[in-house]
C-alpha cells in the first residue's frame, strides 16, 4: 500500500517559522497540534521560569507528555455514568434473576 504524498506546510511556534512534511489530508491536525503548543511554550516562557527556545521547548514536551500518560481513556464524568449505567443494569438483572427464582419456586 502506498503512502500519501507528503506535502511542505508551514508552523509557526514562538514566532519563528518551521516546514513540516506531511500528508495534505493531517495538514489541519498537524496545524492544530503546532497551535497548542504553541500556546503551551508561551505559557512556560511568560511564566519567567525557564529560559532559552530549547528548554522551553523540553518542558513543554515534559509536560505534555506526563499529561498523556497520565489522562484515563475517559474523563471522571463519562466514567462515572458508566458506572452508574453498569450499577442500575446490575439492579435489573438481579430483579429479573429474583423474579424468576420466585416463579420456579411457586411452580414447583
Amino acid at each position: 500500500m502506498a503512502k500519501p504524498k507528503a506535502t511542505p506546510i508551514n508552523i509557526t511556534i514562538l514566532g519563528k517559522e518551521f516546514q513540516v512534511a506531511s500528508p495534505e489530508s493531517e495538514h489541519q491536525k498537524l496545524l492544530q497540534a503546532a497551535s497548542f503548543l504553541d500556546k503551551r511554550m508561551k505559557e512556560i516562557r511568560e511564566a519567567g521560569k525557564v529560559l532559552g527556545l530549547e528548554r522551553i521547548a523540553v518542558m513543554a514536551a515534559l509536560n505534555l507528555s506526563y499529561e498523556l500518560i497520565n489522562t484515563p481513556t475517559l474523563d471522571s464524568g463519562e466514567a462515572q455514568d458508566i458506572e452508574q449505567r453498569l450499577s442500575h443494569m446490575s439492579q435489573k438483572i438481579d430483579q429479573a434473576l429474583k423474579h424468576s427464582e420466585q416463579i420456579e419456586l411457586t411452580d414447583s
